[in-house]
């Protein structure tokens, strides 16, 4: 499997490659040549399929032979190596609970995955790889936790300034050893363009070897497919494919869906589930791509006003608007609508959401009232915990603090503060490198 750059197709690396670049030239992300169709008797066969099993034959099409068959195996165990329970809550809704990995958030998956495979790949360098990251949230804490003493890799981290949850601060900011956070002074999308214009520079990367744990890198993407394919395993009508509502903010995730769907996986629906930060809901009603100024809302991972990944989702329906809007739809959720969600949901079913979660719920009920025949699965993203205060004043009922997170009160949180300013950035990588 080869994998080319959306800005510039001529430019093709195996998976190996694309791992350790992150981006391609001219900032372009890396996309498969080519998509694997696997057979409707394995989709249809997946419950006498151990978890394992699934990981590996998905994620093998694209790994290939850039790393040994019993390497990759063994990454695929570790990167897995918890529960990832589709719950029913009622006759038609469901939810996937993706927050039982060590940082309680979904993107537990993406990280522990791709930081084995770059510390596999690094194995024998003589050089080190400084992995840089813009997190709204919950990146940031999944990645530290899945870079933490991995030789030959430093990571930095830069999230907003007052805009991620006290839980999430502390899980990106108390690791230490080769984890550094910036502290910026603005917003996600500050952070991002900042990362973009430290890959952009050609004179800091002859000083400096920058790769990416964003979902920009396929590393960190591709295996977010994995919990689609166990999600179907799951599910108990396998005569009636569900409608997935995915909470989104830089499409990473919805992204990986709709790429297990063109494998596929049986999907009726898909809807991106949107905060205040309504760029795609908006694209889909006008067919205009109008980026704006991220705006700070409940739910904040998903506070992104310029999604990164779209533009893997437009390649993947060949950048045909009508089919696009065929099979993906999407939802704009206001703060005041997530607040009455989280009550809704703890009234219903007794069960507490995230806000993430909250604006999943929302829209795939939206969705249902009008097509009474269906029933879906929305993506509960994080446990509630790294949003306490907002989850007990809506569901009026206290959050159970798992072990991990108690223990994270304890430790100091040590970041940096910087303004956005690109410059004042680019010292810093120099001085810690």
């Amino acid at each position: 499997m080869l994998f080319y750059n959306l800005n510039k197709p001529s430019e093709k690396v195996d998976f190996r490659t694309a791992t350790i670049q992150g981006l391609g030239s001219e900032k372009g992300l890396f996309f498969p040549e080519y998509i694997p169709f696997f057979p409707e008797s394995w989709i249809y066969n997946l419950n006498s399929e151990p978890d394992e099993e699934i990981a590996w034959y998905v994620m093998n099409q694209y790994v290939g032979d850039s790393m040994p068959e019993k390497t990759l195996r063994k990454i695929l165990q570790e990167t897995i190596s918890f529960d990832i329970p589709l719950v029913r809550l009622s006759s038609r809704v469901s939810t996937l609970e993706l927050f039982h990995g060590p940082t309680l958030a979904f993107k537990d998956v993406g990280a522990r995955f791709m930081s084995r495979c770059l510390g596999h790949f690094m194995k024998g360098q003589d050089r080190q790889v400084t992995v840089l990251v813009a997190t709204s949230g919950d990146t940031g804490g999944a990645v530290a936790s899945g870079f933490v003493d991995v030789a030959g890799v430093n990571v930095v981290i830069l999230y907003p300034s007052g805009k991620v949850s006290l839980v999430q601060e502390l899980q990106l900011t108390t690791s230490g050893k080769n984890i550094t956070a910036y502290e910026v002074d603005g917003s996600f999308d500050d952070c991002q363009t900042l990362v973009k214009q430290a890959f952009s520079d050609t004179d800091l990367s002859r000083k400096i070897f920058l790769t990416s744990a964003n979902s920009i890198n396929v590393a960190r993407w591709l295996p977010q497919q994995i919990y689609y394919f166990l999600a179907w395993k799951q599910w108990e009508d396998k005569i009636k494919p569900p409608v997935i509502s995915v909470p989104s903010g830089n499409f990473g995730n919805i992204c990986a869906g709709l790429l297990a769907y063109h494998s596929g996986l049986p999907v009726s629906h898909f809807i991106a589930a949107c905060n205040s930060n309504a760029v795609i809901p908006e694209y889909l009603k006008t067919g205009i791509y109008k980026p704006e100024k991220a705006r700070a809302t409940l739910s904040n991972a998903m506070d992104v006003g310029d999604p990164s990944n779209f533009v893997r989702v437009l390649a993947l329906f060949n950048s045909e608007f009508e089919s696009l809007k065929k099979m993906m739809s999407s939802e704009s959720i206001s703060d005041g609508e997530t607040g009455d969600a989280l009550s809704s949901i703890y009234r219903l079913y007794k069960y507490q959401a995230d806000p993430h979660g909250a604006v999943g719920w929302l829209a795939l009920n939206r969705w249902l009232e009008k097509h009474p025949s269906e029933s879906g699965i929305f993506l509960e993203t994080a446990h509630p915990v790294k949003f306490l205060e907002v989850v007990e004043q809506f569901s009026g009922h206290s959050v159970i603090v798992p072990e991990s997170v108690s223990e994270l009160f304890e430790k100091k949180k040590s970041s940096e503060k910087i303004a956005a300013d690109y410059q004042l950035f680019r010292k810093e990588l120099l001085r810690i490198r």
